[in-house]
C-alpha cells in the first residue's frame, strides 16, 4: 500500500467516525412540517412617528426580543423567533395548534394605559384594533394618541369620559394573575409599578379619591389596546390627595383563568415598538407531521435500498463498495445536518433522499471511466484502471456539483421557509457525496483491488466487463449527431405542446405566490370534488378551489379568509362526510405573494444566469449558451406538464424546478467534458470535424447517462410511492424533469452546439 493509499484510507476512517460520533450526540432540528407546530411570519409596520424618532434596525431588534419574552410567557418548549430580511419576524412554535391565540399573543401592540375618569359621556367610542387572527390582515392599527381626551365604554357598555393617560405599561415592573380564593375576588391580575411609576400612581388615584363616593369621576379606567378592562372605584379609605402610595394595584375585570393570564402576559411582554402585520402563517398537526417522518424515512430506506441492488448488479464488487459508501454518505450527510444546526423540513428530506440518487453519480463516472481505461487496454489492470477512471473523472464531478450547489445556494439565498431547507440538505447532500465517493469510495477501492482475488479473476470487480449498454452501443455505432436539426425539432415540438398547456389551461399557482388560505383536513370518507365545492359554494364561497390530496384527504384554497369564515369552511366538509379533522393551515398575505412571485421569477432568472456564466467560464461561451438553452426548454416543458395535469404551482414546486435545472446541468457537464478531451486529442493529431467530436462524446457518455439517470429515478420512484401525499407531487416534478433533463442535455444541448458551430465554423467550441 502506498503513501497516499493509507493517507486516504486514514482520511476516510476519521471522516466516518467523526460523523457517527456527531450523528449520535447531536440531535437533528426537525421543522414545524415534522413534528407539528405554528410558523407565523411577522412584517414590521411603524409608522410615520415610529420612523423619524427611532433607527429601523433597532426598532425591529426591539420587537423580537418583546416577542421573545411573550412567547416564553406563553410556555412553549423549544420556540424559534429570528429576525429575516429587514422587517420581518419568523416565529416557531412547536406544538401549538391554535394559531388564532397565538398570532393574538404575538401581534397585540399591548398598549396598557391608567387614565383618571371625567365624568360619563356620549358618541361612539374611538376605533378599536380589530381581532386577530390566522388571515393576513393587520394585528393592530395605528396606535391612537393617549395624551388627549377620550371616550370609551367600560365593561358594562356605558361611554366613559377619559383624561390624557397618567401612566403607560412602561411604568409597570410586574403583574401576575391570581386567584383569590379567601376574598372572593376570583381570578384578577396583581399589577407592581416601578419607582417612577409609584408616584404617578398615588397622584391619580388622590385626585380620584378627591370625588364623592358612586361619582364616576372617582373611578380609574385601565385601558388596554383602546378598550377599558377595569374601571374601578379608588376605594372610599384612600384619602383625597394622597392616594394609593403602596405602588401595587390589582385588576378586576371578570376574568376567567386564559384572560388573566394572557392580560398578566402581555403586560409582562411590554408593548411592541411598532405595530406589527401577520403575512405568513402555517399550522401543521402533530399526526401529519409524524405521518410525514415515517413516509421520508420509508422513502429514504427503499430508495438506498433500490439504488445499492442497482449499482451491485451493474459493477459488482465495485457496486458492493459503492453500496456501503452510499450508506456513509447517510451517515456523513446526518453529521452535517446536525452539526451545523440546520432544521430539516418535510421538502428538506426530499432533498436528502433526492441526494441519494445523486450520490451515486460521481461512483457510476469513475467505474465507467475506469472501463474504458481497461477495454482499451491502455490500463491493463483493474487497479491501474480504477485509478484512472478517479483520476479522469474528477473533472466532470466537481464541475457537476458545482451547478447543482449554484441550485442549492440560490434556494437558500431567495427561497423561504422549508423551500430554503431544501436548499440547504440538498447543498450538504452534494458536498457529502463528492466525499463518500471521492475519498470512502476510494479507499475501500484501493483495499479491494489490491487483494489477489480480484487480481487473478478481475471480471469480479465489474471493471472487467464493459456492460450491457456499452456493448449494445458498440455493435451497432450509432451516428446521434449525423441530423442534428431533427432532434432539435423534436424539442420544438414538445415546447410547443408545453405552451399549448400555459395558454388553454393557465398555471394553478399556490397561495405563495397568489396569497390566501389553504386548509386540508382528513376526512371520514372519500369526497367527489364537485361535491364539496358545491356545498362550499352554498355556504358562502363560491370562488373555494377544492382538490383531493391523497386517500380521505381534502385541501381547500381560498383568497383572504378570516377564522371565523375558515369555521364555517370546516363546518361545511364536515357536514360533507361526517367528520372533517385540519392537518394543515397556511395563510400568505398579498404583499408576501406578490413578493415571491417576484422572487421565484428572479430565482429562475438567476440560476440560468449563473450556469451560463459558470459553463461559459469552463467549457466556451457556445457550449455555455447551448446548455442554457436546454434548461431553459427543460423550465418550460416542466411547466407546461404541470399545466396540463393541473398540478399546482407553488412553493415546493420551485424547489422542483430549481433542482431539475442543477441535475440538467449534471448530464450537459458530463457530455461537455468529453467534448473537450476528445478535441484536445484530436488536436494532438488528426483534425475531427466538431460533430464527429460530438457524437463520439455522445456514445462514450452514454452508459453513465443511462446508469446514473435509473439510479435517480429508482430514488424518485421510491419518493413518490412511499413519501406521503405531502411529496407526491414534488416527486413527480422531478421524475419529470430527470426525463425531460437526460433527453434534452442528449438531444437538445448537444444538437444546439453543433448546429452553432456549424454557423461560424472558424470559432472554436471549447
Amino acid at each position: 500500500m502506498t503513501r497516499a493509499q493509507r493517507i486516504r484510507g486514514l482520511l476516510a476512517l476519521a471522516v466516518v467516525a467523526l460523523s457517527l460520533y456527531v450523528a449520535v450526540t447531536v440531535p437533528v432540528h426537525l421543522g414545524l412540517d415534522l413534528r407539528g407546530g405554528t410558523q407565523i411570519v411577522l412584517e414590521t409596520r411603524p409608522t410615520d412617528t415610529d420612523t423619524a424618532d427611532a433607527d429601523t434596525d433597532d426598532t425591529v431588534d426591539r420587537t423580537v426580543e418583546v416577542l421573545r419574552g411573550r412567547v416564553d410567557a406563553l410556555g412553549v418548549a423549544e420556540p424559534t423567533i429570528v429576525r429575516s430580511g429587514d422587517d420581518r419576524i419568523v416565529v416557531e412554535l412547536p406544538g401549538v395548534q391554535d394559531p388564532a391565540e397565538a398570532a393574538q399573543v404575538l401581534g397585540r401592540t399591548a398598549q396598557l394605559t391608567f387614565h383618571r375618569v371625567l365624568g360619563t359621556g356620549t358618541g361612539a367610542a374611538s376605533e378599536t384594533a380589530p381581532e386577530a387572527g390566522p388571515d393576513p390582515t393587520p394585528t393592530s392599527d395605528p396606535r391612537p394618541d393617549p395624551t388627549r381626551p377620550r371616550v370609551l365604554p367600560d365593561e358594562s357598555g356605558r361611554p366613559l369620559r377619559l383624561g390624557a393617560a397618567a401612566l403607560t405599561g412602561s411604568h409597570v415592573e410586574k403583574a401576575a394573575a391570581r386567584f383569590d380564593q379567601q376574598g372572593g375576588a376570583g381570578w384578577h391580575v396583581t399589577v407592581d409599578f416601578e419607582d417612577a411609576g409609584r408616584d404617578r400612581w398615588a397622584r391619580l388615584t388622590g385626585e380620584a379619591a378627591c370625588r364623592p363616593a358612586g361619582d364616576p369621576a372617582r373611578r380609574v379606567a385601565i385601558v388596554l389596546d383602546d378598550r377599558i378592562i377595569s374601571s374601578p372605584q379608588v376605594d372610599p379609605s384612600v384619602d383625597c390627595g394622597v392616594g394609593i402610595d403602596g405602588g401595587s394595584t390589582m385588576i378586576n375585570g371578570a376574568f376567567d383563568d386564559g384572560d388573566a393570564r394572557e392580560l398578566a402576559l402581555l403586560v409582562n411582554g411590554g408593548a411592541l415598538p411598532v405595530p406589527v402585520e401577520t403575512v405568513e402563517q402555517r399550522t401543521v398537526g402533530p399526526t401529519l407531521g409524524a405521518q410525514a417522518v415515517t413516509a421520508g424515512a420509508r422513502a429514504a430506506a427503499v430508495g438506498s435500498a433500490l439504488t445499492a441492488l442497482f449499482v451491485i448488479v451493474v459493477y459488482r464488487l465495485l457496486g458492493v463498495l459503492a453500496a456501503t459508501a452510499l450508506v456513509c454518505y447517510g451517515l456523513i450527510s446526518y453529521a452535517a445536518l446536525a452539526a451545523l444546526g440546520a432544521t430539516l423540513t418535510l421538502p428538506g428530506l426530499a432533498g436528502f433522499v433526492l441526494a441519494i440518487g445523486m450520490a451515486v453519480d460521481a461512483n457510476v463516472l469513475v467505474f465507467e471511466r475506469a472501463r474504458e481505461e481497461y477495454a482499451v487496454r491502455r490500463r491493463p489492470t483493474p487497479r491501474s484502471a480504477l485509478a484512472a477512471g478517479f483520476r479522469n473523472a474528477f473533472s466532470a464531478i466537481a464541475d457537476s456539483n458545482i451547478t447543482t450547489l449554484i441550485a442549492a445556494g440560490l434556494l437558500f439565498l431567495l427561497a423561504s421557509g422549508p423551500v430554503r431547507g431544501f436548499g440547504v440538505t440538498l447543498g450538504i447532500g452534494v458536498l457529502a457525496s463528492m466525499v463518500s465517493a471521492l475519498v470512502v469510495t476510494r479507499a475501500l477501492a484501493d483495499l479491494a483491488v489490491a487483494r489477489p482475488g480480484p487480481r487473478r479473476r478481475p471480471h469480479l470487480t465489474g471493471i472487467a466487463h464493459t456492460g450491457a449498454v456499452r456493448d449494445r452501443l458498440a455493435r451497432r455505432d450509432p451516428h446521434l449527431m449525423r441530423s442534428p436539426r431533427r432532434w432539435l425539432a423534436v424539442s420544438a415540438a414538445a415546447l410547443v405542446l408545453a405552451g399549448t398547456g400555459i395558454a388553454l389551461r393557465g398555471l394553478d399557482l399556490g397561495i405563495e405566490f397568489t396569497g390566501g388560505r389553504q386548509i386540508e383536513y382528513a376526512t371520514s370518507t372519500a369526497v367527489d370534488p364537485d361535491r364539496a365545492r358545491a356545498a362550499l359554494a352554498d355556504a358562502g364561497f363560491p370562488r373555494a378551489v377544492v382538490q383531493t390530496s391523497g386517500e380521505n384527504r381534502l385541501t381547500v384554497r381560498i383568497g383572504r379568509l378570516s377564522d371565523a369564515q375558515a369555521d364555517a369552511v370546516g363546518a361545511a366538509v364536515g357536514e360533507l362526510t361526517g367528520r372533517a379533522d385540519e392537518l394543515r393551515d397556511e395563510a400568505i398575505g398579498p404583499s408576501l405573494g406578490a413578493e415571491l412571485r417576484r422572487g421565484a421569477l428572479i430565482a429562475l432568472s438567476v440560476a440560468l444566469g449563473a450556469q451560463l456564466v459558470y459553463l461559459a467560464a469552463r467549457f466556451r461561451l457556445l457550449l455555455g449558451t447551448a446548455a442554457v438553452a436546454a434548461l431553459a426548454h427543460d423550465v418550460v416543458i416542466l411547466v407546461g406538464v404541470f399545466a396540463w395535469l393541473g398540478k399546482p404551482v407553488d412553493g415546493v414546486f420551485l424547489a422542483a424546478l430549481l433542482t431539475v435545472i442543477g441535475y440538467s446541468v449534471n448530464d450537459s457537464v458530463v457530455v461537455f467534458d468529453r467534448v473537450r478531451e476528445l478535441a484536445r486529442r484530436a488536436d494532438k493529431g488528426r483534425t475531427a470535424p466538431f460533430r464527429r467530436v460530438a457524437d463520439r462524446a455522445l456514445v462514450q457518455t452514454l452508459p453513465r447517462t443511462v446508469n446514473t439517470g435509473t439510479g435517480a429515478a429508482l430514488v424518485l420512484t421510491a419518493l413518490a410511492v412511499f413519501g406521503g401525499d405531502s411529496l407526491t407531487d414534488f416527486a413527480l416534478a422531478l421524475l419529470v424533469g430527470l426525463a425531460v433533463g437526460t433527453y434534452s442535455s442528449m438531444f437538445t444541448a448537444m444538437p444546439l452546439a453543433v448546429v452553432l458551430h456549424e454557423r461560424r465554423p472558424g470559432t472554436r467550441p471549447l
